[in-house]
């Protein structure tokens, strides 16, 4: 059970390294946070790939995270 939850672990680290990446970049909220702004970028709602990208990274990041506690309580016996 042990190997099987770190080899699952391992997947999902690689999977959230490449969701992060395939991020779109944001080059534009650098220019408006110097020209005042950002106040409303943060009202604007993600649709598209960027509101997918985000779910997919968050529901790996949960699962990173349950991984990561089965994994710290299956060595602890």
């Amino acid at each position: 059970m042990y190997n099987i939850c770190m080899t699952l672990l391992i997947i999902v680290s690689v999977l959230i390294i490449f969701a992060t990446m395939m991020q779109p970049q944001k080059q534009q909220d650098a220019l408006n946070a110097l020209s005042g702004g950002a106040v409303f970028s943060g009202q604007t709602k993600k649709r598209g790939f960027e509101a997918f990208m985000e779910k997919v990274t968050a529901v790996l990041l949960v699962l990173f995270f349950v991984l990561a506690l089965l994994l710290a309580y299956l060595s602890s016996k």
